[in-house]
């Protein structure tokens, strides 16, 4: 366990970020400090694919069979239904009968509960985040993605930030514009603004060698010492954030099992 959420350096090797990546005991809680994050393959077998189509509502369901393709199709039900499970598992409740609400901008939360949590997924690969009684926000990038960083940041960044995007080295921007985008996304996931949040009003820090921070925010001096951001190191070739909200953390990294742990759990 990780207190006050170490951040992974960037010298450390492949196998090092690798074994911050647990695979769960046979029973999982949390406690009041604990933040859990969950990585996991969205590219499963058949049969377990098979076995988490039923547990999805009907409005999932639907979802996933509007994707043209069926890669879309079944990472998407893979990431729900997966999403379900680990929240069952907390709940102790079967997954098929959990019923999700929608906030206003869509975040989704479970009616009663104190359970707060947040998905993101990037092609094959998924971070889920579970707290109690706190917000969290969590976004996963993938590095090869072909964008226009530079046009994206000045359309989307605070000036201060783009300004210094412009003085990391270039061949060092595209990573460093993927920490800012992360890092940014996770504090409007966590908030549960969706589109109403503007993203050039408020700044993180974004090189990939300075801890993950949120600076300012425009519309409120105090907002920044409420929230805390965590680079989370998923594996080669991605980037992922989290926003907490409160200081106080103690981050849990755990790693999906294979398909047949799934089966033993459902």
């Amino acid at each position: 366990m990780e207190s006050i959420a170490k951040r992974p350096q960037a010298e450390e090797s492949e196998s090092e970020l690798e074994s911050l990546w647990s695979v769960p005991s046979e029973t999982i809680s949390l406690d009041t400090p604990d933040v859990d994050v969950w990585r996991l393959s969205l590219d499963i077998g058949p049969t377990a694919l098979q076995g988490l189509w039923p547990i999805l509502s009907p409005d999932e369901q639907a979802r996933a069979a509007r994707f043209r393709f069926s890669t879309g199709r079944q990472r998407f039900t893979a990431a729900r239904g997966l999403l379900r499970i680990i929240l069952g598992l907390y709940l102790d409740e079967d997954p098929g009968k959990l019923k999700f609400c929608y906030a206003t901008h869509g975040k989704p939360y479970l009616t009663g509960s104190e359970l707060r949590f947040n998905l993101s997924h990037a092609q094959a690969f998924g971070l889920i985040a579970v707290a109690t009684g706190r917000e969290v926000g969590i976004d996963l990038e993938h590095t090869c993605s072909r964008i226009d960083h530079e046009s994206i940041a000045e359309q989307f960044f605070s000036p201060a930030e783009v300004a210094r995007l412009r003085t990391v080295p270039r061949s060092m921007r595209h990573d460093a514009f993927l920490a800012c985008w992360t890092r940014k996304e996770a504090y409007v996931k966590a908030k549960g603004g969706g589109l109403s949040i503007p993203l050039d009003q408020f700044e993180v820090s974004l090189a990939q060698d300075e801890p993950a921070r949120l600076l300012n925010v425009g519309w409120d001096e105090r907002e920044a010492d409420r929230w805390q951001l965590v680079d989370l190191a998923p594996g080669r070739g991605y980037v992922g954030a989290l926003c907490v909200e409160g200081m106080a953390l103690r981050l849990r990294r755990w790693q999906w099992p294979d398909d047949s742990w799934l089966s033993r759990r459902r």
